[in-house]
């Protein structure tokens, strides 16, 4: 197995991490908006790439909504698809509806324009850890609902013949294992999760030497179902596919705009409308707000800010051409030390080495870059291990002096329980009345560095309860989505947090 000399990142830190959640009381400082001057991403870059980058930025400003989405990253864009389904088939509550998307910076330009391209489920790993804290039933719902976000991502882009579109590669996903004490763990996970019900015939496990055989990297893995893609242009054919959908029902509208944050909610003066939504281009009126802002949650909603609410935390990635030909490298997506690394090669028909998108580099800091949102700079100690991880794990198909292609930064939103924010907002910190301060917003933020695989059915079920309550139900009587955990949801969430600190 390794040891820390061997490669350029600590080893087995995870609990580390957690702990900060626990014990570090000084991160509370709300978040800021995001910064009008981000790192260059592969993702955003050229520009063409984005279509969407400006939509809705000049000219006049929606004034009036029936739902206002803040964000349009995967959460917000999946939400908006969510409600076109559900105004194209009739059963949208207030028919027909019109919903606003309110975008800070440019489209997609926050986490999910910023991340690693994975779209990769989560098989078993951690599995014992959360059956512990909720059971076997709750803890099998965490994967239930990966693999339900997931499928229906990929049905989505195969039904619409988005493949090349949004390049997705189905090459499935290596967890790659750096110490004894990680392959016992995960071996622990496996059998506990089998054991509970889960299946996992599809699992294979690689041996050191037929990892050297195969890869040429010395480290035992588990590869699992996975893919990745270009999470901008997923993103961006997902709206043109809800925008098709609000056309052909009568009266309802989707509007976009983008380069419009949201500096503040407060009542609205009209009657008609719950809340109005500050911009500097002007307000816009609603009934109904959705933040899907992920690590900037706090800046909205102040009491989000600290480890029991939502963190933000800077990700760093490279992009950086592989020695050797992508068939050495393979076609699939690659984890390592607990998740803190991961990396793909990008798809290519040519001759040419592939560009690997490589992710991580964070936990070599103290503070794990917990607490930061301003993704206008790149840690220059995460740099230096990402430019060497590579080479470390893959002796001889990456040369260390190459430097990177583009490197830049994004920010998260990390939770202590690692799971996000589901439902209506719910001050837990406050008195019962104030509980009740924020009727009719909702949010699905705090994925934790997991997005890609959650947020589209973080955002199903938050829809379905804002259509429910829409048409005179209450959170009492809707019914949660069998691959919905229930510590997901804000209301539950008290009770969760509780039993995390003691854990």
């Amino acid at each position: 197995m390794s040891s820390q000399a061997e490669l350029p990142v600590p080893l087995n830190v995870y609990e580390k991490h957690w702990r900060l959640f626990v014990d570090d009381a000084s991160i509370k400082e709300p978040a800021t908006l995001p910064v009008q001057n981000p790192t260059r991403s592969f993702w955003l870059h050229p520009t063409s790439e984005n279509p969407l980058a400006k939509e809705g930025s000049q000219g006049a400003l929606s004034k009036d909504a029936d739902i206002c989405i803040i964000g349009s990253g995967i959460t917000g864009i999946s939400a908006a698809y969510h409600l076109a389904k559900a105004v194209a088939g009739g059963s949208g509550g207030t028919n027909p509806l019109k919903v606003v998307i309110l975008e800070a910076r440019d489209f997609c330009s926050g986490a999910t324009g910023r991340n690693g391209g994975h779209l990769t489920p989560a098989g078993f790993l951690d599995f014992g850890m959360r059956k512990k804290v909720m059971g076997s039933k709750e803890a099998l719902k965490q994967y239930a609902l990966e693999a339900h976000s997931v499928r229906e991502i990929t049905e989505i882009i195969k039904a619409n013949d988005l493949e090349e579109k949004v390049d997705l590669v189905s090459g499935g996903h290596f967890d790659l294992i750096f110490t004894e004490d990680e392959l016992t763990e995960a071996k622990s996970d496996f059998e506990a999760a089998k054991a509970a019900g889960a299946d996992l015939d599809y699992v294979r496990w690689f041996s050191r030497d037929e990892m050297i055989e195969t890869f040429g990297t010395k480290y035992p893995a588990a590869k699992i179902h996975g893919h990745n893609l270009w999470p901008m242009k997923y993103v961006t054919q997902l709206y043109y596919l809800a925008q098709k959908s609000f056309e052909t029902a009568h009266g309802s509208s989707l509007r976009l705009h983008t380069n419009t944050p949201v500096t503040s909610i407060k009542s609205s003066d009209d009657k008609k409308r719950r809340w109005s939504l500050q911009t500097p281009r002007g307000s816009v009126s609603c009934n109904i707000v959705l933040h899907a802002t992920n690590g900037y949650a706090s800046h909205l909603l102040p009491f989000l800010a600290g480890p029991n609410g939502i963190i933000p935390t800077r990700g760093q990635i490279i992009a950086t051409r592989a020695a050797v030909s992508v068939d050495s490298l393979s076609r699939a997506s690659w984890s390592g030390n607990e998740g803190f690394e991961y990396w793909f090669p990008r798809p290519t028909t040519s001759s040419e080495n592939p560009l690997v998108i490589l992710g991580g580099g964070r936990e070599i800091e103290k503070d794990f870059e917990l607490n930061e949102t301003d993704d206008s700079i790149v840690n220059k100690q995460a740099s230096k291990v990402l430019r060497a991880f590579l080479p470390a794990v893959f002796p001889g198909k990456f040369d260390k002096k190459d430097a990177p292609e583009m490197e830049w930064t994004g920010i998260m939103g990390f939770t202590k329980l690692t799971d996000p924010f589901v439902g209506p907002v719910v001050d837990l910190n406050s008195n019962a009345s104030g509980k009740t301060s924020y009727l009719g917003q909702y949010i699905s933020a705090g994925y934790t560095g997991h997005g890609m695989p959650r947020t589209y059915a973080c955002a199903e079920a938050v829809v379905s309860l804002i259509l429910h309550e829409m048409g005179g139900g209450t959170r009492d009587d809707w019914v949660r989505p069998d691959w919905l955990p229930a510590r997901y949801l804000t209301w539950v969430r008290e009770a969760a947090d509780k039993g995390a600190q003691g854990a």
